[in-house]
C-alpha cells in the first residue's frame, strides 16, 4: 500500500485497484495501533478508529488536498503509479 503522505504521526496511504470493499474514493490512515478509512473528497469517516484530535487533522488535510487526492484515486484505480502529497504543516 503506497504511502502518499505522513504528518503528526499519521501515515496516509491509498491502495491500488481498491474499489471493491469501499466503492467511493477513499484513503487509509494509520496512527500507532489505530487505523481508519476516510472518504474523498469530503473527509467522511467510513470505518476504523482514530483519536478525535487526529481526525480533525485528517479532515483538514483532505479538504486542502482534495483535488490531488481525487487525481491519485483515478490513477490508483487504473493501476497506475500515484504521487506523494504534501503533509499538513
Amino acid at each position: 500500500m503506497p504511502v502518499i503522505s505522513m504528518f503528526y504521526g499519521l501515515i496516509i496511504s491509498m491502495y491500488y485497484l481498491d474499489s471493491k470493499q469501499h466503492k467511493s474514493p477513499h484513503i487509509h490512515v494509520k496512527y500507532g495501533e489505530k487505523e481508519a478509512v476516510y472518504q474523498i473528497p469530503n473527509g467522511t469517516f467510513l470505518e476504523g478508529s482514530m483519536p478525535a484530535n487526529k481526525e480533525k487533522l485528517i479532515q483538514a488535510w483532505i479538504e486542502i488536498h482534495k483535488e490531488d487526492l481525487m487525481a491519485n484515486w483515478q490513477l490508483a484505480v487504473s493501476g497506475n503509479n500515484i504521487f506523494k502529497i504534501d503533509p499538513l504543516k
